[in-house]
Order: structure tokens, then C-alpha cells, then sequence
């Protein structure tokens, strides 16, 4: 778009814009926030308003706490779920330390430096994420419940799809906010949805996708509902993922692309794919990063457990969809929505480059079903499985110097840290399936 600085402020006075909101995530990609007024916007873009870093998770310690929020005029924007006089309008931010210089815990600046060095390469990364959330009913006291917003299956229409009205509303507010809405449907299990926007840089795909989640959110409160992207919140139906569809390009033609290789995919493809087959175990933590992730990434619910390729089999880890030509992509299917897209896009694109530089040859693609593998087959064909908790994800993690450089050491101690909180709680932790089990046994 290439707003500039009088840009904004007509853009502000014309459109009767009250209220400002500079928005960033933490680490664990929660969006925060710091609202102004409109008054207030020669503060704004002067990059004067400040935050206490040692306030958000990940962030800053407590001597050395002052952030500054430098806005991205790109992401200027208005609501169209607010009012229509009085509008509130929101800037996506970069956090700076005090002297001008980016903060190192920063994740939106990690994934700027991904694509910056990939940039250099005269490459560019255009991803597109696949986004499920599910549609849960509220109590009489707006908390959520588990009663799903309908019992409608994969594709169902009104009337089995009582969230078709929030999913319409939220793709029209989309658009409105210049999104791309490709398509939207019912999925899989009752109450869970999936609204699918056209690609983008990978900066501006991760931007869109906090705004996405924001707007899901959003509209699905104003309509009595809870959306949530945990990613496996009832168990035994299927949870949700996040697949991230992505793409090179290179001096304008798609880099995966060469009809006459083994599916339509190039040299330059396959080796993208093994690397980010190599450093898949070391990714999960940061493109699965809740305890909950791993109930997910289980065997017979649609997500894939084992590091494996594929040009049609949806067991596989990474899958190569049908689109070929300057569509061609490359599917990885492990992600979820609870990720940081800053850092999750940042990792997958670094894995990827990693195998294009070191010339990395994937193994024979797996045809078949991998769900009912045995494990012996499995170990004679070398295929690694996937990490099946939050701790092993954090081991794998630790192991993979290529992740840990690509977040950088302050956020990746920061991170580490963090699940390692998360895991320590949640092992401490009795759940009722052991009080079921246990309490009159033994």
C-alpha cells in the first residue's frame, strides 16, 4: 500500500477515526495493545509512545523495561466491527529499545530478518496458512462452554451450519480490511471452521493472521459465541491445524516450478522440502507450542505424526496440493493455530533455505497410509516421528542450532523458559481421567 505520513492523517479526519490502537505480540504471539486517541497521532508517528516490557511475556526485564512501539504505517487500518462514528483504527508495531535500535525480543522482527536475508538471495516467500477455530456456545454468564455451535460435519450448509452467519460476517469484514477471501467452510467436527485468505509476502501473511484471529474473536463475542484456536479443545473428534502453504519466488517466476521434475516440483522444491523435513523435530515447539498441541499431532484425526513427503497422502507431514504451474506450493500440515506466526513463518522459512544451500535430497516420497504403519516398518524406512509432547518438542528444539539462530538468543531462552514453565505446570497437574482411573482402584 505505501502509506505515508499525510496519508494517515486524512485517512484519520476523513474517516471520523476517534481511537488508535498500536498492537504488537510477546513471544507466545499473544496480540497486546496500547490504545490512543486520535489526538495523539503526531505521538504515534513520532514513535513516542512507550511501553513496560518487563510487563509482557518474554519481553524485558525489569531494569531495563522501556519499549518503545515504532508503528508499521503499512498496517494502518480501520475496524469495521466498531462504531461507525468514533472509529477505532489499529497500526501493527515494531518494539525498539530506548537508543532507536530493534528489540531483540521483538518476533515480528524475526520474521523480518528471515525475509530480509532471504531477500538478499533474491528470494521472496509467499505463504498461505489454512486457519481452523472452533464455534463454542456461552453460558448464561458469556463464559464458554464445550457445547459446539452446531453439529454439522466437513462442508455442511444452513441449516446443520448455524456458524455459516459469524463465518459470513467475519469474511466481510475481511474484506473490507483488504484481505482476499478465497473461501470458507464448515470442517470436520461439529462447530469447527475454516476461512482460508490469499496468499502473501510472509510478512504480511503473519500479519494477517494475528488480524484474522482477532476478528474471528471478535465477531464470534458480538454474536454470543467463544472462538478458540486451541488446537485440540474436545477430544476424540478432530482438533484444529494450521497448515502453512509456501511458495519462492525468484525474479518473479515460482522457484518450485518445473514440469518436467518428479511432480512439477524443481530441484530448488525438493530440497526445500528436506530441510524442512530435517528440522521439523526442531521447529514443533515453536509451530505446535501448547501443552495441548500434542494431543493433537496423534494418530487417525486428519494430522500428521511422522516426518515424511507426499504428492497426495494426507498422513504425510508435508503434502504437494494438485495446484501446479505458478501455484506450485509446498504444504507443511504439522502447524496449529495457537502458534506465534512470526516465529512459526520465520523457522519453516529459514528450514527450508537451509536445505536450498546445502543442496539437501528429501528420501523417497511415502504413499502410503502412515497412521497404519507399523513401528517396525516405520524404523526400517527412517522415518522419524514427530515429537509427542511439549517436552520433547523443547529437547528437539535445543538441539537445532539452525532454530535456535533463526529466534535469535533472546527469545529463544525467553521461549524455552517459558514452556518450560508451562510443562513443569501442567505435569503437576491431576486430571480427571486420572481420578476416573485411579480413585477406586487403587
Amino acid at each position: 500500500m505505501g502509506y505515508s505520513r499525510e496519508d494517515i492523517l486524512r485517512m484519520i479526519e476523513q474517516q471520523d477515526v476517534k481511537f488508535i490502537r498500536l498492537q504488537f505480540t510477546d513471544v507466545f504471539g499473544q496480540l497486546k495493545n496500547v490504545a490512543a486517541t486520535a489526538s495523539q497521532i503526531d505521538r504515534v508517528l513520532a514513535n513516542q509512545v512507550m511501553i513496560d516490557g518487563s510487563s509482557i511475556g518474554g519481553f524485558a526485564r525489569v531494569n531495563e523495561s522501556d519499549q518503545y512501539l515504532y508503528p508499521d504505517l503499512d498496517s494502518f487500518t480501520i475496524y469495521p466491527w466498531r462504531p461507525a462514528r468514533g472509529k477505532v483504527a489499529r497500526f501493527l508495531c515494531d518494539v525498539h529499545n530506548p537508543d532507536g535500535s530493534p528489540y531483540a525480543g521483538d518476533s515480528r522482527r524475526v520474521l523480518r530478518r528471515v525475509v530480509e536475508q532471504a531477500a538478499a538471495l533474491g528470494y521472496t516467500m509467499n505463504i498461505g496458512p489454512e486457519c481452523e477455530f472452533f464455534l463454542f456456545q456461552t453460558d448464561d454468564r458469556g463464559m464458554p462452554s464445550l457445547s459446539p455451535s452446531d453439529q454439522a460435519g466437513y462442508f455442511d450448509l444452513s441449516p446443520l451450519d448455524q456458524g455459516e452467519s459469524t463465518r459470513r460476517e467475519v469474511s466481510l469484514s475481511l474484506e473490507e480490511m483488504g484481505f482476499t477471501v478465497e473461501t470458507s467452510h464448515h470442517e470436520m467436527a461439529p462447530g469447527q471452521h475454516e476461512i482460508d485468505f490469499r496468499y502473501e509476502p510472509a510478512l504480511q501473511a503473519a500479519d494477517d493472521l494475528v488480524t484474522f484471529k482477532l476478528a474471528v474473536k471478535t465477531i464470534a463475542q458480538r454474536n454470543g459465541l467463544h472462538a478458540t484456536f486451541m488446537p485440540k479443545p474436545v477430544d476424540g473428534i478432530c482438533g484444529s491445524g494450521m497448515h502453512i502453504n509456501m511458495s519462492l519466488f525468484h525474479n518473479g517466476k515460482n522457484l518450485f516450478c518445473d514440469p518436467d521434475g518428479p511432480h512439477g516440483l524443481s530441484k530448488e522444491a525438493l530440497s526445500f522440502i528436506a530441510g524442512l523435513m530435517e528440522h521439523a523435530p526442531g521447529m514443533t515447539a515453536i509451530t505446535n507450542p501448547l501443552v495441548n498441541s500434542y494431543k493433537r499431532l496423534i494418530p487417525g484425526y486428519s494430522a500428521p505424526c511422522h516426518v515424511a513427503w507426499s504428492a497426495s497422502n494426507r498422513s504425510a507431514l508435508i503434502r504437494i496440493p494438485a495446484a501446479s504451474g505458478e501455484a506450485t506450493r509446498v504444504e507443511l500440515r504439522s502447524p496449529d493455530p495457537s502458534c506465534n506466526p512470526y516465529l512459526a513463518f520465520a523457522v519453516c522459512m529459514a528450514a527450508g533455505l537451509d536445505g536450498i544451500r546445502r543442496g539437501l535430497v528429501p528420501p523417497a516420497e511415502v504413499t502410503e497410509n502412515l497412521y497404519h504403519m507399523p513401528q517396525s516398518q516405520l524404523t526400517a524406512r527412517g522415518i522419524r516421528s514427530l515429537p509427542t509432547s511439549l517436552f520433547e518438542a523443547l529437547e528437539a528444539l535445543r538441539g537445532d542450532q539452525l532454530v535456535l539462530d533463526t529466534l535469535g538468543p533472546h527469545i529463544a531462552a525467553a521461549y524455552i523458559s517459558g514452556k518450560e514453565a508451562e510443562w513443569a505446570e501442567y505435569r503437576a497437574q491431576v486430571s480427571q481421567w486420572e481420578r476416573e482411573h485411579y480413585l477406586l482402584r487403587y
